[in-house]
């Protein structure tokens, strides 16, 4: 509330569009301003980071066609800066090894080119939601999670295992702390990719278990051995400290 006892009206979501074709990023800027966002243009990847660390945005959406620095490696950088910028990529490379690898680089989204400009904008807001979601539920989890030797901070997304702090990206720490939250429940790849990189495409499946892998490789004692995340044979994963570790085979 203000001082009038009147609510505030939420700033309008800041997006940098980083797309060297000027005409498209043009109508995408056009069409994304009529939905009520702020739109930045930068023309090459060099540019497009400069601007996002000069000043945060609420999503980056990112060609990776670009002269210069590519779209991957905007996205490695952008994903090794301190702030969680989500990125959807745009691109005309279809095919599933690209949208892959952007996908495990760390973007949330893929859209290949052509798109309707109605999806782009429909995925941008259900984009939006996820991460309001999940910061949602981090106020909720405010108080810091114990679980065996790991302690995960939701607000600071920060995670120690037995005092010593645990670099995670933050993918993995999203993955971690949705697995915190529910222990002992089996969750199948699919829904894995429903609720923590908010998307349902199947083929997808495969980024989940590379995930687990480096996310095991970081919070276990032994990966071989998991004690943490569990594989369940024919359905998927299951967060459960409490059961010893057995050895672990490629599912």
């Amino acid at each position: 509330m203000d001082k009038a006892g009147e609510a505030r009206v939420p700033a309008p979501r800041r997006i940098l569009l980083v797309e060297d074709d000027a005409d498209i990023a043009e109508i995408l800027r056009l069409n994304l301003a009529d939905e009520g966002f702020v739109v930045d243009w930068a023309g090459d990847g060099e540019s497009g980071l400069a601007r996002l660390e000069a000043q945060s945005h609420d999503a980056l959406i990112l060609d990776l066609m670009l002269p210069g620095i590519d779209g991957l490696e905007v996205c490695r950088r952008v994903r090794a800066m301190p702030r969680y910028t989500p990125i959807i990529i745009i691109s005309a490379r279809s095919g599933e090894s690209q949208r892959v690898l952007g996908l495990e680089l760390g973007a949330d989204d893929y859209v290949t080119k052509p798109f309707s400009l109605l999806e782009l904008v429909a995925r941008v807001r259900a984009l939006f939601r996820r991460v309001d979601a999940l910061g949602k539920a981090a106020r909720q989890d405010a108080g810091v999670l114990e679980v065996a030797a790991l302690r995960i901070d939701p607000v600071a997304r920060q995670v120690a295992r037995e005092g010593q702090e645990v670099e995670l990206t933050a993918r993995e720490f999203d993955l971690l702390f949705f697995f915190a939250r529910h222990p002992g429940q089996a969750f199948s790849r699919l829904d894995l990719l429903r609720q923590v990189w908010g998307y349902s495409h199947e083929g997808y499946e495969h980024t989940v278990n590379t995930h687990i892998n480096r996310l095991r490789g970081k919070i276990e004692r032994d990966p071989a051995r998991p004690e943490l995340i569990r594989t369940v044979w024919g359905v998927g994963y299951r967060f459960s400290p409490e059961t010893p570790g057995e050895p672990e085979a490629i599912p």
